[in-house]
């Protein structure tokens, strides 16, 4: 097993391939909530959608796409990364064509299912997988690296998207982010791909050897995995962001309405949890580098919790700032300890396969958050309420979480 490394040397070292799983996470912002909720308003409008109904649409595109995931994502284990990358860009520009494209509620769940499936659950999985799969002792790092794709999507896009859908409507906004994938993404990340047989061909012959069997290196296969309790009760607590986030990122607008504060506002201080994620990436990829993942999970919902009972309490404008710096790092430190801790837990040589079942619960939960919450605000449920309850989901979420993981053995040691 190679040791790690500092930052400025291992980014240096493995610029190409880190770029490429920067890219595919800043990719996957295109089908990820915090970008389709700006443009919840206008669809609404479009389709003479309430809050629920729109909610409902889009829970069923997302239930979908969980449900075709654990067989989508399994294949990243059996094909060519550059021909995976390459389905999986070309999926995506599709589904960017195909809702500016939609005249009826079926075919806006039809681009929903595609945007969700090619963007949050495909691209996010082809990043994660590649980052965890290729790194040992640098994984923590990796992973970081690679998930700073998302902050930079969360930080940038949603604000830009808001002015463009202000300027040129959401239809020709969506073409323009079907463009840039076929035109800038594909050829670009296939270019950061070159030479990545060779890594690959070291990957597998590190499986063959003694490396296999260091640090307690069982390579559990999927079956294994969900035959054991454990992995179960973790889902429930670590899934609590997936519903939350989701949830909260796809009603913003409505809370920012609530509240008092303007689009603008709200959507520009996401900028505040992409560089609160950004600093605590950085930082928790050293610590999972140092003392492994499974140290760090049971603390990654706390900030998320705060962050919760602030909004929930005060309706000042500075509390966009604090709720969403909060959330940036519950954020930070789940990119980075949680898609560690399933290769700490259950190996490398089957992460595709497993991840795609982890992903597929995510996106389930994912798509529980903004129907709960539409509902709820059509029945006449305070936002601040929703929060609180919220919260409590995160309380007991994070004791399942330690209970699971009580008495594990970190793979890695100081």
């Amino acid at each position: 097993m190679t040791q790690p490394t500092n930052y400025v040397r291992f980014a240096i070292e493995n610029r190409r391939f880190l770029a490429f799983g920067f890219l595919m996470s800043f990719t996957s912002s295109f089908g990820q909530t915090f970008f389709i909720g700006v443009f919840g308003p206008d669809l609404r409008a479009e389709f003479g959608l309430g809050h629920g109904d729109w909610s409902l649409i889009y829970m069923a595109g997302t239930l979908a796409s969980a449900l075709v995931l654990p067989w989508s994502g399994r294949i990243i284990d059996r094909v060519d990364l550059g021909a995976f990358t390459l389905v999986v860009c070309g999926g995506l520009a599709a589904a960017c064509f195909v809702i500016i494209s939609a005249s009826h509620v079926v075919l806006l769940a039809v681009a929903i299912f595609l945007l969700r499936q090619f963007g949050q659950g495909l691209m996010s999985h082809t990043s994660v997988t590649s980052m965890a799969r290729y790194f040992d002792a640098n994984r923590g790092k990796a992973v970081s690296v690679g998930a700073m794709g998302f902050t930079a999507g969360e930080a940038f896009l949603s604000f830009a998207a808001v002015l463009e859908i202000a300027a040129i409507g959401w239809r020709l906004t969506y073409a323009l982010a079907g463009a840039f994938i076929l035109l800038a993404v594909i050829p670009l990340a296939l270019w950061l791909l070159k030479g990545h047989g060779a890594r690959h061909r070291r990957h597998l012959d590190s499986l063959a050897g003694p490396a296999l069997h260091e640090g307690g290196g069982r390579q559990w296969t999927r079956a294994e995995v969900l035959r054991d309790p454990r992995f179960y009760i973790l889902l429930i607590g670590i899934n609590a962001p997936s519903m939350i986030d989701t949830g909260l990122f796809f009603h913003h607008l409505h809370l920012a309405d609530v509240k008092g504060w303007s689009h603008g506002w709200l959507t520009g201080n996401y900028i505040v949890y992409a560089a609160t994620t950004f600093a605590t990436m950085l930082a928790t990829g050293r610590l999972v580098d140092r003392i492994g993942a499974l140290r760090l999970v049971p603390l990654h919902l706390l900030p998320l919790g705060v962050g919760l009972v602030i909004v929930a309490l005060f309706d000042a404008p500075l509390i966009a700032s604090a709720y969403l710096f909060a959330m940036g790092i519950s954020s930070g430190l789940a990119f980075t300890s949680v898609v560690a801790m399933w290769s700490e837990m259950y190996g490398v040589h089957n992460i595709g396969a497993i991840k795609s079942i982890v992903a597929a619960t995510m996106v389930f939960a994912s798509a529980l958050g903004p129907p709960f919450m539409g509902v709820l605000i059509d029945d006449g449920v305070g936002m601040n309420v929703i929060c609180l309850i919220f919260a409590a989901y995160v309380v007991v979420g994070t004791g399942l979480i330690w209970g699971a993981l009580r008495g594990a053995a970190p793979r890695h040691r100081l």
